[in-house]
């Protein structure tokens, strides 16, 4: 299974990668997606994540980020709420400086169910959020990574992103979220934003909540997921949304067992092909 881990990021929030998981994620040489919440930003102190950061970080390590997302939108109608939303991901970014994160995973927070009469604002209103922190990712040499959640369809998201620039703001594609959530076919996205990928999530669900199983044990298509990702040529980071060890352990055996990774090219920081793992079919 190292085989397959090498060329995956593992979801891992900050407390627990620092007081539980830290001389797993060493060892087996893991390559954290480090997320925040509210409480985390709140109850850790820069000292701490220098810390961790000296431990972690190194040439042979992907390190990349999760903003966190629970009552923040950045495309709110009430500007007091944008003020707090933005007060988060800036924090966000001051960690970030510790790390160096490849990419920085945020939600947009569009449910057209409550924006149902301000969309339009909603856009306006986000690309003003997103653009105050380019500057801080340029300084960084990272990305935002726009994730979806509850959009039935791509046109928002792409909307947003057609005002971003390419080269600082993508798209991370959520497998489960997909399935759970969205009501276009995933053909419609990779055509919709395909082109602004770089970044998928992989867990799974039976297509009515967000159950976080494992990659393979719910009703997503990986196989036509990443047949379309051969097919156009693309090279996300690819991150494991597991939440526990043994799902983890049932995701990697999964991937490997269908051959899902076998013939992608590794993402932009230079990996090799990810080829057959030896032994299996």
């Amino acid at each position: 299974m190292q085989d397959i881990l090498k060329h995956l990021q593992v979801h891992i929030p900050f407390d627990q990668l620092l007081q539980k998981h830290l001389d797993k994620v060493l060892r087996e040489r893991i390559n954290p997606e480090i997320a925040f919440n509210c409480a985390i930003l709140e109850r850790f102190t820069d000292g701490e994540y220098a810390g961790l950061a000296r431990q972690l970080c190194g040439p042979d390590r992907s390190i990349t980020f999760h903003g966190p997302f629970m009552d923040l939108r950045p495309g709110a109608v009430d500007p007091a709420i944008r003020r707090v939303t933005l007060e988060r991901f800036l924090r966000v970014f001051e960690v970030a400086g510790h790390f160096r994160p490849r990419t920085i995973v945020f939600h947009p927070s569009y449910d057209e169910r409550y924006y149902v009469s301000s969309g339009r604002q909603w856009l306006e209103n986000s690309i003003e959020t997103w653009s105050r922190l380019l500057p801080l990712a340029d300084r960084l040499d990272t990305r935002i990574a726009l994730e979806n959640v509850y959009e039935q369809d791509p046109g928002r998201i792409g909307s947003l992103l057609d005002a971003l620039p390419p080269d600082r703001v993508g798209f991370c594609f959520d497998t489960g979220h997909f399935n759970a959530f969205a009501g276009a076919p995933l053909e419609a996205w990779m055509e919709r934003l395909g082109h602004r990928l770089i970044e998928i999530h992989l867990h799974d669900n039976r297509g009515a909540q967000d159950e976080h199983l494992p990659v393979g044990e719910g009703t997503f298509p990986f196989e036509r997921l990443f047949a379309l990702v051969r097919e156009k040529g693309l090279r996300p980071i690819l991150t494991v949304e597991a939440h526990t060890e043994q799902n983890l352990s049932r995701t990697l055996e999964n991937i490997g067992g269908r051959g899902l990774l076998e013939g992608l090219q590794g993402e932009a920081r230079g990996r090799a092909p990810i080829r057959a793992v030896p032994g299996r079919s």
